[in-house]
């Protein structure tokens, strides 16, 4: 694996792929202040994965955060990570619903993770946004009617990514419609709901103060 050029950031943010790393930079954009953390699209959780243990040893890192989706399975995907980073010397100990952070010893980082969508519950990314959608939007039932009225065998998605559909066709009906980022930058989405607020606390908590050695 091909170690970073240039100056290492102190604090990072790996993720899955691009659309992660749009949503949660334009998250932060919209948020109460957050610390400063570089986000790392690491093109998918085959090569996320493999790359924690360099992540995690990286000279001068303070603090890795990691967001990955929970897909089918959230336990097999907490125990893939949790692993990992057991690999590197550093415990996780038991997830966390309100997203995990585990304070390093003295030159070991701080380690966060968060298991899209909720930490709690099977899912993607797109679930995770589905709950920044306005509660009173109109278009969002209709929207959601549209896919529930595609017969099951002209279906060309897999049965299991319904909500990403649904989501998708949401944003096609914007008076503009944009990628889920840029979605979130223009104000379609809500930054205020209560899971997005607890993903920026986690952020807050995992590259706040309390990783400055």
């Amino acid at each position: 694996m091909a170690l970073p050029t240039g100056p290492v950031p102190d604090r990072v943010l790996l993720v899955e792929g691009r659309d992660d790393r749009y949503v949660v930079d334009h998250i932060r954009r919209r948020s109460p202040p957050l610390p400063d953390f570089e986000i790392v699209d690491k093109g998918g959780i085959d090569p996320l994965l493999a790359s924690i243990g360099v992540e995690l040893k990286a000279p001068g890192r303070q603090a890795v955060g990691i967001i990955v989706d929970a897909n089918d399975d959230i336990e097999a995907r907490w125990s893939a990570v949790k692993d990992r980073v057991s690999r590197a010397g550093i415990a996780l100990g038991d997830r966390d619903p309100n997203g995990t952070v585990v304070r390093g010893a003295a030159l070991e980082p701080d380690v966060g993770l968060w298991i899209m969508p909720d930490n709690r519950s099977p899912g993607e990314l797109e679930d995770f946004i589905a709950d920044m959608i306005p509660k009173d939007d109109s278009v969002w039932p209709l929207s959601r009617a549209y896919i529930d009225g595609i017969p099951a065998e002209s279906r060309p998605f897999n049965p299991k990514k319904e909500k990403r559909a649904k989501v998708h066709a949401w944003l096609a009906a914007r008076e503009r419609p944009r990628p889920m980022g840029l979605a979130i930058r223009a104000g379609d989405l809500e930054v205020g709901g209560d899971l997005c607020t607890q993903l920026a606390t986690w952020l807050r908590q995992l590259f706040g103060p309390s990783a400055d050695r």
